[in-house]
């Protein structure tokens, strides 16, 4: 098969089939061998009802209905793991993601690219959505060393060999875009349209998106480690210097009573540190223990319009 679409769906049901017709249209200009694979987050609103109704009618869209939520990079790791085409699209279902830029993708990765991502250049989200994103970027490139691009989400065609790189992985904590860029091969950009959502408000607020960003830098930096090393070797040597003022100072008769304040300006501040170098050493443990419990990163449900055939494991 020439091409898969993969597209996590949460709260998409009044959307899901002007994705599916557009997607169909925009694909259909270049290749009839294709699946759209549609992949149900265990959406609170009628997502999988919709979804067995288009697949019933249409058997290149295919579904899958996940046990649980487990959030939207899972859901994609989920689509993937099912998907038979030389080439993967990842796109989100609130058609930010213009579907008709397809074509204009995938003429992009047969200039050599492996990978394709779609640059939201100018991005059609209030001014939170992009403050909260912005934030999101800064954090990860500051706290694991590494550039990110915040006008590049999913969106974006991946190579077979991709597919099975970034599936291969067997990280707890999932986070496709860092996943790609982490595995390498020959990357490419082309900026691309970004539309108004269609209906509702994005899946991911503030909190979920700081949560995102601690799961990501966790999983692929240990730079929090070494900040927190460097302030212990930074507050080693002022509680040295300090040390020596009052030594001095008391030679020197200017201390007569050792001072309340500074003891208790003292113990707070190495009580601070330890809580944190503990905290930041507990993270890490804990995402560990995630891990070596082996737990599936996803569980389907129900499949439709599959009928036993195995994708990328």
């Amino acid at each position: 098969m020439l091409l898969s679409v993969v597209s996590p769906i949460y709260k998409g049901e009044k959307m899901m089939e002007e994705l599916v017709s557009r997607i169909e249209a925009a694909v259909s200009s270049f290749t009839d061998d294709y699946e759209i694979i549609l992949v149900n987050d265990c959406s609170p609103d009628d997502s999988w009802t919709k979804m067995q109704e288009i697949c019933a009618v249409d058997k290149k869209v295919k579904g899958l209905n996940l046990s649980r939520n487990f959030g939207q990079h899972y859901a994609i790791t989920a689509g993937l793991s099912k998907t038979r085409g030389e080439w993967v699209v990842v796109m989100d279902c609130d058609l930010q993601d213009v579907p008709e830029e397809i074509p204009n993708l995938f003429s992009k990765a047969q200039e050599g690219y492996d990978t394709v991502f779609a640059q939201r250049i100018v991005r059609q989200d209030t001014f939170f959505k992009k403050l909260s994103s912005a934030s999101f970027h800064y954090i990860l490139t500051v706290l694991t060393g590494t550039k990110t691009d915040k006008s590049v989400a999913n969106f974006g065609i991946y190579n077979r060999k991709v597919i099975k790189a970034v599936l291969s992985m067997g990280d707890a904590i999932r986070n496709f875009p860092s996943m790609v860029r982490w595995v390498g091969f020959k990357q490419g950009y082309l900026p691309v349209k970004h539309a108004q959502r269609a209906e509702g408000t994005s899946g991911y607020n503030f909190f979920k998106l700081i949560r995102l960003a601690e799961n990501t830098i966790i999983n692929f930096s240990n730079k929090p480690l070494l900040l927190v090393l460097r302030l212990g070797f930074v507050v080693v040597i002022l509680s040295i210097l300090i040390a020596l003022f009052y030594l001095i100072s008391y030679l020197l008769g200017f201390i007569q009573v050792s001072g309340f304040t500074t003891l208790i300006i003292s113990v707070w501040l190495i009580g601070g540190l330890l809580m944190s170098v503990i905290g930041v050493v507990g993270l890490y443990i804990s995402k560990i223990f995630d891990r070596v419990k082996g737990r599936p990163v996803f569980i389907i449900g129900e499949e439709l319009n599959f009928d036993g055939e195995n994708g990328t494991e």
